[in-house]
């Protein structure tokens, strides 16, 4: 079956998603790494309490949300590809099947913060946690908006633009990122 594809007029100035999705994800990543780079900066002032209580986080719980993330990634790039050749039946497959892996994240990280929370390690357990707390929080609630404009774009796949499309994917890709940075700044480097 020949599928047509969708005439896109992309150039450094109109970037896919527009420009303005690509100035926030900018903003962002920028203050993630302005985060990341603290706590690597604090770190090396006082190693032995950092790896003390990094050794108290769930590597496989991390592992695991990496690999939900990446699928949904994939799943969300794969959508993109086949609605961008008019394809809505696997276009619909694969942004639904993105949605799950993003609940899956958030479903495994809401566990792993209640079992930090229950073992008494919070905001002010000392500095490492308090990063901890702070930095995947944060990517948390990104991770809480990116899941809802993937829904969003779920409820509206017959009617949504292309662009808007691609904003909410470049958005989700934003959030891969960021965690591709943070896993191993706090569950991996000692």
């Amino acid at each position: 079956m020949h599928e047509n594809k969708i005439e896109t007029n992309q150039s450094l100035w109109y970037p896919p998603g527009g420009i303005l999705i690509w100035m926030i994800v900018l903003v962002e990543v920028l203050t993630f790494c302005l985060g990341i780079g603290s706590l690597v900066y604090d770190k090396s002032k006082d190693l032995a309490v950092f790896t003390d209580m990094q050794s108290h986080l769930n590597r496989s719980f991390a592992f695991w949300n990496t690999v939900f993330l990446l699928t949904s990634g994939f799943c969300i790039a794969t959508a993109v590809n086949y609605r961008e050749r008019n394809n809505f039946k696997f276009f619909t497959i694969f942004l639904f099947v993105s949605i799950v892996f993003g609940f899956a994240f958030l479903f495994l990280k809401f566990y792993e913060f209640r079992e930090k929370w229950s073992l008494g390690f919070n905001l002010e357990t000392n500095q490492f946690f308090s990063y901890y707390w702070l930095l995947t929080g944060f990517h948390y609630l990104h991770v809480v908006v990116g899941v809802i404009i993937l829904f969003i774009i779920y409820v509206s796949r017959k009617t949504i633009s292309f662009e808007n499309l691609e904003a909410g994917a470049v958005f989700w890709h934003m959030c891969d990122l960021i965690w591709l940075i943070l896993y191993p700044a706090l569950y991996l480097i000692k």
